[in-house]
């Protein structure tokens, strides 16, 4: 098993930032994939970001350019740097982890609890 815990949401201004981490823990060598998922109110969850243990990232086209996935392989840990924020980035943000392929995302495996980002206006 592998368990995923977020932290670094909170409450921030229009253009501001925010930088969250998720970090890895249990049978940390099955996962290849990192990533984030966000929520927003009344909405279905949607892909923001991966990274695979590979270096390959990828970005929904909504954050490119003001959202960066990184990973610290020493720390088992994944950050989401977030600029140039918008009250349409509400949201509750997700890590995943997916254990299927180190080239590409193919989809998660396992769940973060999720930490709340909101964006005011």
């Amino acid at each position: 098993q592998v368990q995923l815990v977020e932290s670094g949401g909170g409450l921030v201004q229009a253009g501001g930032s925010l930088r969250l981490s998720c970090a890895a823990s249990g049978s940390i060598s099955r996962i290849n994939a990192m990533g984030w998922y966000r929520q927003a109110p009344g909405k279905a969850r949607e892909l923001v970001a991966t990274i695979t243990t590979g270096g390959n990232t990828n970005y929904a086209d909504f954050v490119k350019g003001r959202f960066t996935i990184s990973r610290d392989g020493s720390k088992n840990t994944v950050y989401l740097q977030m600029n140039s924020l918008k009250p349409e980035d509400t949201g509750v943000y997700y890590c995943a982890a997916g254990t299927r392929s180190s080239s590409y995302w193919s989809g998660t495996d396992y769940w973060g609890l999720g930490t709340q980002v909101t964006v005011s206006s």
